[in-house]
């Protein structure tokens, strides 16, 4: 397999791009390592904001022991269901992480839930817990998305935009390649390659820019459960955009509608709904 990654219309080559690295003849791939840098980031920046807003930041770190699991196995059990085809065959297959397969939207529903029994449990406000970990979770996908890279996965159709990616064919999976890109493939000492959009960079800077923007204005948020909503607005919106480009939807059954996309833009409407009810309610009283 060759290991080049190009950025061709910015000028950026890198001729040895490896997927991971070997300790005491044991490989560690940088997927794993990189979703775990995410969550610890995510972690650090939820207690920070704890610590801002007068609460425990221990409340935060206990949240998270059940939180990445739970999200794990979402993210996990999502991908796998709506990818049924790829692992029937070969069940145990489901258990190997390191090859890739989480999807985000399935780590958001069991974290949703997760944080919810939490917050009875401990006699807490969920609105508020959703509103601190909210930050760290988009912190932690703008960083995890980065383990795409290093996979060579979740990217988007031909394109010679400006961002432009070019990938060796014979580094990708055959199912994310399309007759466009085929159409377009170029030969270079007899190596094939494709060009694509580089997804997982668009929506690593989308998430970057949603973190800015709720950081800007958790201080001036009207009611608990803002700032959260309004990450379900913002990265459900880059995110009905950015799944269209993907060759690599997960599908809803039956249907040629990519379940992740219908997810996003249903959340972005209930999201926005929500936001301006509360508003609404808040203006009345």
């Amino acid at each position: 397999m060759h290991k080049t990654i190009e950025f061709p219309n910015i000028g950026i080559h890198l001729p040895e791009v490896g997927d991971h690295i070997t300790i005491f003849n044991y490989d560690i791939a940088y997927y794993g390592m990189i979703i775990g840098l995410g969550i610890l980031a995510g972690i650090l920046i939820a207690a920070a904001e704890a610590k801002r807003t007068g609460q425990n930041p221990e409340t935060y770190y206990d949240l998270a022991i059940y939180a990445v699991i739970c999200s794990i196995i979402g993210a996990r059990a999502y991908y796998v269901i709506f990818s049924w085809e790829m692992y029937k065959g070969d069940i145990k297959s489901i258990l190997n992480l390191r090859a890739g397969g989480l999807a985000i939207y399935g780590g958001v529903i069991a974290a949703v839930i997760t944080v919810l029994v939490f917050a009875r449990v401990k006699k807490l406000s969920a609105p508020v817990l959703f509103d601190t970990a909210g930050l760290g979770l988009v912190a932690g996908q703008m960083i995890g998305r980065w383990g795409n890279f290093f996979n060579r996965e979740a990217f988007g159709e031909y394109t010679d935009s400006l961002l432009a990616m070019r990938l060796p064919l014979d580094a990708v999976r055959d199912s994310d390649v399309t007759e466009l890109m085929r159409k377009h493939m170029e030969t270079v000492k007899g190596v094939a390659y494709i060009q694509v959009h580089p997804t997982f960079l668009y929506e690593s800077l989308w998430c970057m820019m949603v973190l800015i923007l709720l950081l800007l204005y958790r201080r001036h948020k009207r009611f608990d459960g803002e700032v959260f909503l309004l990450y379900l607005f913002g990265y459900g919106l880059g995110r009905v955009w950015i799944e269209g480009l993907r060759t690599d939807q997960l599908l809803l059954p039956g249907t040629s509608f990519p379940v992740s996309q219908l997810l996003a833009g249903t959340l972005v409407i209930v999201s926005a709904v929500l936001i301006l009810w509360k508003r609404k309610m808040i203006r009345t009283s």
